[in-house]
């Protein structure tokens, strides 16, 4: 007999299957003999409360040997003739996802990355942080596996309207991932891990007939009749077939050129703020209200903060426990930090982004001119700013979380995971009044929220700004083309119309159908 359970359990339970066992034999009054195997398919922590719960929906085997088939079918990629032919730009999840998902519909996928492929590109990561090197085509932002690559592997989503998840994370398992990403209800893979899976994507790809190549900018589109009928990149090269854009949300370049052959852009909001990080333990303290921490059983502790300030979202974003805050500058003269995690999430340090959301009439007038265009300049003069104010070096401004909230200098900065560095900076001073203003508000809020939050223990490192795409290319609600260009499918992050790897993945997958069904 096999049955689906739904229980709560202490995490000491939670953590073993033996002791799993012997939970749901005492709640059947059953022997625990019984009981051949357990598949755990979901689990959730509750740290609502001063006792901290796992639920968990559990598969029990009794009487009978457990079965270990696939929790999410794998799927099976057939060669493609190369007969119809797509353009995929974009190596990072919503372009690898679109290549996969044309192959399953029998469309060749030709995916062209600017950058290097997911093992050469760490060197040139090195380099931000050793030599304050920027490499404008191999960085955090570019380069196969995209942005989400070497930025910590979060595969947790809110956008499960779109599409199927379960079907992203399978395929993810399908190329390598933990099976617990398909059970834990805030899955993560970690950057160590990422780039393993992401080089067998590309395999797959490549075995299947797909076409992928490296250090390919592309730098226009070719036009036949107002469609899109391939794209030009910076060697001279052509690539035939309607166009899937899955550029990301930092390629500046590309918004340009889309400008300048007149394709219809619109300025979108984003949010802009700093890197809060605070010791990993006070946060497992805060979080699972225990002066001990998480304990034996427990994984490193996770926030969400959100709460409105003057009429705009103040909320954190991209939280990486156990992980380290990074140099994510993609081009010389720019000072950015994000966050990651490796997969054990092991570190001494909590970091996450503390931003505060920012409409395009928000600006000042001076960026009016730019037109929709006008809040990606205005990130761009951010970074620049803040690379001035760390003396154009990589080594970033940091402020004490309590003495940025009363507007003091911090003369020493506590130990940090930012690999190159950091030095005392008024982030409470130079960053623009509309912002820094709502962060000391948000985060007395926040402090409210969960004692102990609001500390000097604790660090704030400027700048954070890549949140999500300062530009959207509209598309067509029903054939996700763009809305004037036929042949050109806007896509994920860089489109507008995501936030994060499963979201763009789902994106990628949609456009992919999309561009397939145009070929009918």
């Amino acid at each position: 007999m096999v049955e689906e359970l739904q229980i709560r359990v202490s995490p000491k339970v939670a953590y073993y299957h033996d002791e799993i066992a012997h939970y749901i034999a005492s709640e059947r009054h059953i022997s625990h003999t019984r009981i051949k195997g357990i598949r755990i398919l979901k689990r959730s922590i509750d740290a609502r409360k001063q006792r901290v719960m796992v639920n968990l929906k559990v598969r029990v085997f009794i009487d009978e040997p457990l079965n270990n088939a696939h929790l999410i079918p794998p799927i099976k990629y057939n060669k493609v003739d190369g007969t119809r032919q797509a353009v995929v730009v974009g190596a990072g999840p919503g372009g690898l996802f679109a290549a996969l998902r044309l192959i399953e519909l029998g469309v060749k996928p030709i995916l062209l990355e600017r950058g290097k492929n997911v093992v050469d590109r760490r060197v040139d990561i090195a380099k931000i942080s050793r030599e304050g090197i920027v490499d404008p085509n191999s960085n955090y932002s570019f380069g196969e596996g995209g942005a989400g690559a070497y930025s910590d592997g979060k595969l947790y989503t809110r956008s499960k309207k779109r599409g199927s998840v379960d079907r992203i994370l399978g395929i993810l398992h399908q190329h390598g991932a933990s099976e617990n990403i398909l059970i834990d209800a805030h899955p993560h893979i970690g950057s160590d891990k990422l780039p393993l899976i992401i080089e067998r994507m590309r395999n797959t790809i490549i075995d299947c007939g797909g076409e992928v190549h490296f250090q390919t900018l592309v730098t226009g589109l070719q036009m036949n009749d107002g469609e899109v009928v391939g794209v030009k990149c910076a060697d001279g090269s052509t690539f035939d077939g309607p166009v899937i854009l899955a550029t990301g949300h930092s390629a500046r370049d590309v918004y340009a050129m889309l400008k300048a052959e007149n394709v219809a852009l619109e300025a979108k909001g984003i949010a802009i703020g700093v890197r809060l990080e605070h010791p990993q333990h006070l946060i497992d303290q805060i979080q699972y209200h225990s002066k001990q921490g998480r304990g034996e059983y427990l994984p490193a502790a996770e926030y969400s903060f959100v709460t409105q300030v003057d009429g705009r979202g103040v909320y954190s974003f991209c939280m990486c426990p156990g992980g380290v805050v990074v140099p994510a500058a993609s081009a010389p003269g720019q000072l950015v930090v994000n966050g990651m995690s490796p997969s054990n999430r092991g570190t001494y340090w909590s970091n996450s982004g503390m931003v505060v959301e920012i409409h395009p009439e928000d600006l000042p007038a001076k960026y009016q001119q730019y037109q929709e265009l006008a809040m990606m300049h205005y990130q761009e003069d951010l970074e620049r700013t803040c690379f001035e104010q760390a003396n154009c070096s990589q080594v970033a401004g940091a402020q004490r979380m309590k003495d940025f909230v009363e507007g003091k200098p911090s003369k020493l900065i506590p130990p940090s995971s930012f690999p190159a560095g950091l030095q005392p900076s008024r982030l409470d001073q130079w960053l623009p009044e509309f912002i820094s203003s709502r962060l000391r508000k948000g985060f007395v809020t926040f402090g409210k929220y969960a004692k102990g939050f609001l500390t000097n223990e604790a660090i704030v490192i400027g700048v954070e700004t890549r949140t999500s795409s300062p530009v959207r290319i509209p598309r067509d609600k029903e054939t996700l083309s763009h809305i004037e260009v036929k042949g050109l499918y806007p896509c994920g992050e860089g489109a507008g119309y995501a936030g994060g790897i499963v979201s763009s993945a789902i994106d990628g997958e949609r456009c992919a159908e999309a561009l397939a069904a145009a070929f009918e």
